[in-house]
């Protein structure tokens, strides 16, 4: 079942690359709790199907960039990019964006918390395994305020400008 509105989150790990040492993480990918990232916070979080691909790359996570001080200015702590890809990947795709100490990008290499989310997409037939779909969430202190799940192939309601909107 898919998360909605008024949802606490799952309980659930992600990975995040590390590019300097600090704050009790080591340089490499580190494992966080979901709840605990999320408690007494508000955080903008964007999932897409995978890292380096076209539209992920020239649209989504620039959409987020461009919105970083609007979104800020809202209250929002942090903005997350999820994606079905490993640590080392959702890296040097941080690197590649030039989104570091900006955006948090977010591993879940194997999809076990896209799956929880219950927006896991299978590309298998395409030859790019289990994915997660193109989404948007806000969440305040662990609870879902805003979902938004683009229908296959869209972007159109998942991007920086709508989350500005609603944050």
């Amino acid at each position: 079942m898919t998360i909605k509105v008024g949802d606490k989150l799952p309980e659930g790990s992600v990975n995040e690359f590390i590019e300097v040492e600090g704050n009790g993480c080591s340089i490499g990918p580190n494992t966080f709790k979901v709840e605990e990232l999320t408690k007494g916070k508000k955080i903008a979080i964007f999932g897409l199907p995978g890292a380096f691909t076209p539209t992920c790359s020239a649209k989504h996570v620039p959409s987020y960039l461009k919105n970083i001080d609007a979104l800020k200015a809202k209250g929002v702590d942090e903005v997350w990019c999820f994606a079905v890809n490993d640590a080392f990947v959702m890296g040097a795709w941080a690197r590649d964006q030039k989104a570091g100490g900006k955006i948090r990008f977010m591993a879940d290499g194997s999809a076990d918390y896209t799956k929880k989310l219950g927006l896991e997409l299978d590309l298998m037939g395409r030859g790019m395994g289990m994915r997660c779909q193109r989404f948007s969430l806000l969440v305040d202190d662990g609870v879902v305020k805003s979902v938004n799940v683009e229908g296959p192939g869209k972007f159109e309601v998942s991007d920086g400008d709508t989350m500005v909107k609603q944050a």
